[in-house]
């Protein structure tokens, strides 16, 4: 079963008079991911490198950011995947010492530094969503707001019009009985709408 982290988790090493700051986080997706790393690079200006790794979405992606390739960004990915992990972004600043670690050190360097973290990082099983909508009569809005509470959706936009208009996302466990309960319940006056 895949997993996925609860909250960003930050790690510290110094290795030889180099700073490796890790950090685990959960992301959406790629562009979410470029956005921490161009917010790390703002943050962290001095620093010699930002390298990162991302699984998230069924996508992976690896940068070593100027260290010798195959030293950062993929045994980072690696780490990522040992865990089962989806949904989640490492990154790694390096402030350089001076000391070069030569190609073994600093993939132990990087890769300690996205263990560690995980480490203290709360892990939690990734529960995929579905996003759905559908309109009812304004009799039966109350009907399908307890059915989506009793499902444990989350209930979007809701537009009142010539009939109620419901969009929500529930988890993927769940949304094949919720629709058939709402179907039936609906007696044929609800109707799917393409979310």
């Amino acid at each position: 079963m895949a997993l996925t982290l609860a909250h960003p988790v930050h790690s510290e090493l110094l290795i030889k008079k180099s700073r490796f700051i890790g950090c685990v986080q959960p992301v959406a997706g790629r562009s979410e991911a470029q956005q921490v790393v161009e917010a790390l690079r703002l943050q962290h200006p001095g620093a010699a490198h930002v390298c990162w790794a991302l699984l998230a979405g069924g996508q992976s992606a690896a940068n070593d950011d100027g260290e010798p390739g195959g030293t950062a960004g993929r045994p980072m990915l690696e780490v990522l995947r040992h865990q089962q992990l989806e949904g989640v972004l490492a990154t790694v600043v390096r402030y350089f010492g001076g000391v070069k670690l030569g190609a073994g050190g600093l993939v132990r360097a990087y890769t300690d530094a996205v263990a560690q973290a995980l480490l203290k990082a709360e892990k939690l099983p990734l529960r995929r969503t579905l996003q759905f909508a559908c309109r009812v009569p304004y009799a039966m809005e109350g009907m399908v707001r307890r059915e989506l509470q009793e499902a444990g959706a989350v209930l979007g936009a809701v537009a009142h019009e010539d009939a109620v208009q419901l969009a929500f996302t529930v988890t993927e466990d769940v949304a094949q009985g919720l629709r058939a309960r709402l179907n039936e319940s609906g007696q044929g006056q609800l109707v799917w709408i393409d979310a």
